[in-house]
């Protein structure tokens, strides 16, 4: 599968790499729209929905008329179309292209010719039928009215040439804007996408369906998207991947992206539970900073930054699987990163392109274990860190495994290493003059009391719960433990943790303390470390 790289400002362009120049009319453009799918089964649940959605904040509303169980083409629209109190775009989708509707085609072209005539501001009509159907309308259409022409790929997203094709065949039907919604197989294949939609001299919306095609919609107005879609609730949506209406305006701050805007964003798989956007995007819009961040679920960390490689995309954060992969991909590495073996921070250097990576996973993590044990040892910061000689249990042998075996050694504990493969846990240990020790052998391994234990593996995260890594008897050997999960905050590990006498440390400490550091090499200004902890102080 081919590669698009994506940026505004070079026209550098070969059979192998892509990159998009901008366009000077990017800041005339209108803003781009939000449009709320409309599904429910029943005239009257849809104008509740469109209230809702008036509410809520939506520019436009699409009425899926295949929804409705009972329909009276006439007395519906005109009823939909009259009492909308926000402009409408009528969808009569077929099965063929995805939809609901069964029936006979030439009634739905004339279902949707009659919403025109009774005043929707909008239809989206298929590519493969778009032809005849502005045919039948030529000379008849309002001036305050428009025809969206769609194609929907539901396996792929064709070669960004096939794209560029597809755009002027769509045009050709005499289609006042473009549609293409194509499957994201990989987030390299939302490029494409934002290739042909900053090309494009005619009105596009450009979206990719499913969970990695997620910036796809929250970034169409940096690629100058007509309009994106996003529901009243999670998981009723009218395609795959569509976000909420609250988290495109409240999360992702979406009415302040624009063609400059920087894109940060988290690098992960899975990605989704990530409370980074959340603290992030506060952070930039209480600064007034022009950026915005966005979860990448990557399955390649080098194809993803070798493809999103401009500067508009300036710096990421990297998280489980990828903190190892993502230090062979950078250009440059700061001793820390380069000791662990492990990045947690890359940033883009302006002048040439080139990436750095950091580590500031160990930071914030091992200064809240220090804090938590200092709340009850109340050791002075003057005779050194409470670690010092401490046996310090590192569960898992991943990028944060290494950072905190690291950070530990640097204060002076002894560590040990517990993991699936032992070989894994050797190598850390090797480093850092440890022990190893396989992760079976962690429930009978207790040669002194009052030891340390974190869980730096992604055991007991959300969806799994009711997981954990170490029996409850377990831990009675332990004198503070920490689980680098924070989705949930409370997880199982650090609730029998508790309530079997130990000093508990969320991972939250180690999300926020590595968050300052990240959030001043992205912009420059010192971290909001207030912002920062009120934004979770309910989370």
């Amino acid at each position: 599968m081919e590669s698009t790289a994506v940026t505004l400002e070079s026209t550098v362009s070969s059979s192998s790499q892509v990159q998009i120049k901008g366009r000077s009319r990017d800041m005339k453009k209108q803003a781009t729209l939000i449009c709320v799918p409309i599904v429910a089964d029943t005239v009257e649940k849809m104008l509740i929905d469109m209230s809702k959605a008036k509410v809520v904040g939506a520019d436009l509303v699409e009425i899926r008329l295949d929804y409705l169980k009972v329909f009276d083409p006439r007395q519906d629209l005109r009823n939909l179309i009259t009492r909308s109190p926000l402009p409408t775009l009528f969808t009569f989708r077929p099965k063929w292209e995805g939809g609901q509707y069964d029936g006979d085609d030439n009634s739905r072209l004339e279902v949707l010719r009659l919403a025109m005539e009774l005043g929707a501001n909008y239809i989206d009509i298929e590519y493969q039928v778009a032809h005849e159907f502005n045919g039948s309308i030529h000379g008849k259409k309002p001036d305050n009215f428009k025809v969206i022409v769609s194609s929907h790929n539901y396996q792929k997203t064709p070669p960004v040439e096939d794209l560029g094709d597809l755009v002027v065949k769509i045009q050709s039907t005499g289609a006042d804007i473009v549609k293409i919604a194509t499957t994201a197989l990989d987030i390299n294949d939302v490029a494409r996408i934002f290739q042909v939609m900053v090309h494009s001299e005619v009105p596009v919306i450009g979206l990719v369906m499913g969970e990695k095609g997620l910036i796809s919609r929250i970034l169409a107005p940096k690629f100058g998207g007509f309009l994106t879609f996003a529901t009243l609730e999670p998981g009723i949506v009218s395609a795959p991947g569509q976000p909420t209406i609250r988290d495109l305006l409240h999360l992702y701050n979406f009415r302040e992206i624009g063609p400059y805007t920087k894109v940060f964003g988290i690098i992960g798989n899975p990605v989704g539970h990530s409370k980074s956007p959340v603290l992030y995007n506060e952070a930039f819009k209480s600064v007034g900073f022009n950026g915005v961040y966005v979860p990448f679920l990557v399955e390649n960390v080098a194809k993803f930054l070798w493809t999103y490689s401009s500067e508009d995309f300036p710096g990421f954060s990297c998280t489980i699987p990828h903190k190892e992969a993502a230090l062979e991909s950078c250009d440059e590495v700061s001793p820390v990163a380069k000791s662990i073996g492990a990045v947690n921070c890359i940033i883009r250097r302006q002048s040439d392109g080139k990436l750095f990576g950091y580590n500031t996973d160990y930071v914030g993590a091992i200064a809240a274990i220090e804090n938590g044990l200092r709340g009850t040892d109340v050791t002075d910061d003057t005779a050194g860190s409470p670690l010092a000689d401490k046996l310090f249990v590192v569960i898992g042998a991943g990028g944060a495994g290494k950072a905190l075996a690291y950070g530990a050694k640097e204060k002076g504990a002894r560590v040990v290493i517990a993991n699936r493969t032992y070989d894994r846990a050797r190598e850390i240990a090797n480093a850092v003059g440890g022990e190893a020790i396989s992760l079976a052998r962690l429930e009978s391994f207790h040669p002194e009391d009052g030891m340390i234990l974190a869980n730096t593996t992604s055991i007991g995260m959300q969806p799994q719960v009711d997981a954990t890594p170490i029996p409850k008897q377990a831990l009675k050997h332990y004198a503070l433990v920490f689980d680098a999960v924070y989705t949930p905050k409370m997880t199982r590990l650090l609730r029998e943790a508790e309530e079997s006498g130990a000093i508990i440390v969320t991972g939250l400490e180690m999300f926020i303390g590595q968050a300052y550091e990240q959030f001043e090499r992205f912009t420059g200004l010192p971290a909001p470390k207030e912002l920062f902890r009120k934004t979770l102080a309910d989370y």
